[in-house]
């Protein structure tokens, strides 16, 4: 079992004491009161998860000034901080937080530090109020991630983020190249352009249509905040495919779904800025692809999806042709796995990751070796 270290280390300016909980602390108004937020519970269950790693990990609020806000942190953990490697850092996706890369951490910080963040506006990180422009949106999320890298002083890094967090990462690496050795996406969100003609082509039950149009004015995940009390059972109910994933490792399936109820049952800050850089829930109201070609060539990229993940079938079918015809991208797709890359098939995701970790190590990263394990397809050169 791992521990959670709360003491500050080097690199760590101005961090907090991990009870610090600073976007809902003494607020007990009705929302809170209404959807059972609770800064205290989210920590238990956090810790309870990451108890089940084997590796010792340090848990800090890095604080990154007035980023958004006033004085916004960013809840990090870090492993194996004393690696002379290039660091790894992960961003979550959309409505998570660093406790679902349990099934990944050990296995990623084997060989060099990794540092897993809570993306500002969720999770333990401050909840401040973003822009409704999407393009500001963007950069805001940039920033936070830069004075991030700044406070901890990481001269370089790779970068990795999953499906939100992908579109993220890719973002900052059009504006700090000189920052990142690889850029990894992760099943990313807000790559392709929607298709000219989906709607035509997706028949949706007439009933249906007023439900989807006045979700489209909501944030994503408003349900589990409307069911109040009920929100963890809900998410154990009908997410109980997220709830599985873990399973081999989380011995009360209960402590993930709760988990997940805590990240969201909270000011949905973070929703809101997804939903003001998003056109319809799969799309982005600016693709990363239309923009993917200004990334600087030093810039290596490994793209990982899913083969049955819902956002390679939400993609025009040139998406990957896309991305493979360009020389520094390479391409990979693991077969069998949905949008949860990392979790479906964690063995998979976590030996590519660190193939592509150890291309920026040289032969001292490859001479520590990767477990054989079953070969996946490969799309570098669709």
């Amino acid at each position: 079992m791992a521990s959670e270290v709360t003491a500050t280390q080097t690199g760590f300016h101005k961090a907090t004491s991990n009870s610090d909980c600073s976007h809902c602390a003494k607020d007990r108004s009705w929302f809170y009161w209404w959807t059972g937020a609770s800064c205290d519970m989210l920590r238990t269950l956090e810790k309870r998860i990451l108890s089940y790693l084997k590796t010792p990990f340090r848990g800090s609020f890095v604080d990154i000034g007035d980023c958004v806000g006033e004085a916004d942190k960013l809840w990090t953990i870090s492993l194996n901080t004393n690696s002379q490697n290039v660091p790894l850092v992960l961003l979550h996706g959309l409505g998570a937080g660093v406790a679902l890369w349990v099934l990944n951490l050990d296995a990623l910080a084997r060989d060099r530090p990794v540092y897993a963040i809570d993306v500002l506006g969720f999770g333990r990180s401050s909840r401040p109020r973003f822009s409704s422009d999407p393009l500001v949106v963007e950069k805001q999320l940039v920033k936070s991630i830069e004075e991030w890298r700044r406070e901890l002083n990481l001269p370089e890094m790779i970068l990795l983020g999953h499906s939100m967090g992908g579109f993220i990462a890719a973002s900052y690496a059009l504006s700090y190249p000189d920052r990142l050795r690889h850029l990894i996406l992760a099943d990313p969100w807000g790559m392709p352009e929607k298709p000219k003609d989906f709607e035509s082509n997706v028949r949706i039950r007439f009933w249906l249509k007023p439900i989807f149009a006045v979700s489209k004015m909501l944030n994503p995940l408003w349900a589990i905040r409307l069911a109040g009390p009920y929100g963890s059972s809900l998410v154990d109910r009908f997410r109980q495919d997220i709830v599985q994933k873990f399973s081999s490792v989380i011995s009360d399936g209960k402590d993930i779904s709760g988990y997940i109820h805590q990240c969201n049952s909270q000011n949905p800050t973070g929703e809101g800025a997804f939903h003001a850089m998003m056109q319809d829930f799969a799309w982005a109201k600016h693709p990363m692809l239309n923009r993917f070609g200004e990334l600087k060539r030093t810039v290596p990229v490994t793209v990982l999806y899913g083969s049955k993940s819902w956002l390679l079938h939400t993609n025009p079918p040139d998406t990957l042709k896309q991305l493979g015809e360009k020389s520094h991208v390479r391409v990979r797709i693991i077969d069998g796995s949905g949008h949860h890359i990392y979790a479906d098939d964690a063995e998979s995701f976590n030996q590519m990751v660190n193939e592509a970790c150890q291309t920026v190590d040289g032969d001292a990263g490859l001479a520590s070796g990767v477990a054989e394990q079953k070969p996946q397809q490969d799309t570098t050169n669709l």
